[in-house]
């Protein structure tokens, strides 16, 4: 466990101080969405050192299991503080901001889905990107030292995480130019996220990690390989603007995503070549 982690229980009792920390804001309110939710965010280390530098920033879904054992879904973190700071340190990435959006438990899987099911609910997924973009980011824009334009901002998630990420990534691409899409819950609604690919005009300035574990079950991995195809297809080069990868043994998990931090965040914010 990192430094982040060990001073949590300080930090969120006074508040922000000195980086590398994570800061809390709670009971974030939405204009758009009825509940609440915590914000946490991660500052590079010399974010207090270097007053005058800006830095740009990755947003991510599901914020809880982040950064932190004690609120991550069974216990298990994705230790993206860590990972983070570890590769900066090393020169293998540039410094960034990286926000932690908290999920509203019952209410997520509405929130991250871009359609209605008649059995599972869903199709608020335009009103939580309405509540990112008009909302959070101008927060975080207004609180930290952040870079903009699209080239500096990320969106990423995993599972109907990654599913949004997608979806807001096709709408709003002139705000998140940086996408990374872990296991992917292709399956939604009878595949709509390759509906929605299928009638882009043209290819977005956008570019993607996409991923999929060989053990996360079902049509998984074969509904990743289409999703994969279907990008291809419309423009998307791997190994370029897109980075596609099937993980041997990886289940749909928590811990098998924290062995996918570090690849991501080296594919979409590589140090910069001075």
């Amino acid at each position: 466990m990192g430094y982040g982690m060990r001073s949590l229980f300080h930090r969120m009792t006074r508040g922000p101080v000195v980086a590398p920390e994570l800061r809390l804001h709670r009971k974030f309110r939405s204009q758009f969405l009825e509940l609440e939710r915590t914000l946490i965010v991660y500052v590079p280390p010399d974010y207090e050192r270097d007053t005058h530098q800006r830095y740009p920033v990755l947003y991510m879904h599901d914020g809880q299991n982040l950064f932190d054992s004690s609120t991550a879904f069974g216990g298990n973190e994705w230790r993206l503080d860590d990972t983070a700071e570890e590769l900066i340190e090393r020169g293998a990435i540039e410094p960034l901001i990286i926000v932690g959006i908290y999920n509203t438990g019952e209410q997520r899987i509405h929130e991250y889905t871009p359609t209605a099911d008649a059995k599972l609910g869903g199709g608020k997924a335009d009103l939580y990107g309405r509540m990112l973009v008009e909302e959070i980011r101008p927060f975080i824009d207004g609180t930290y030292r952040t870079l903009r334009g699209s080239e500096n901002t990320g969106l990423g998630g995993s599972s109907l995480g990654g599913l949004v990420t997608l979806h807001l990534g096709l709408k709003y691409p002139q705000i998140f130019g940086k996408l990374a899409i872990l296991s992917p819950s292709v399956w939604w609604d009878k595949k709509v996220i390759l509906r929605e690919i299928e009638q882009l005009p043209q290819r977005p300035d956008l570019k993607i990690w996409l991923d999929m574990g060989t053990e996360e079950g079902g049509m998984a991995l074969e509904d990743t390989e289409m999703l994969r195809d279907a990008m291809r297809a419309k423009g998307w080069s791997v190994g370029k603007d897109l980075a596609y990868s099937e993980i041997l043994g990886a289940t749909h998990s928590e811990t098998s995503w924290a062995e996918r931090v570090g690849p991501f965040l080296q594919f979409l914010f590589p140090a910069r070549t001075r």
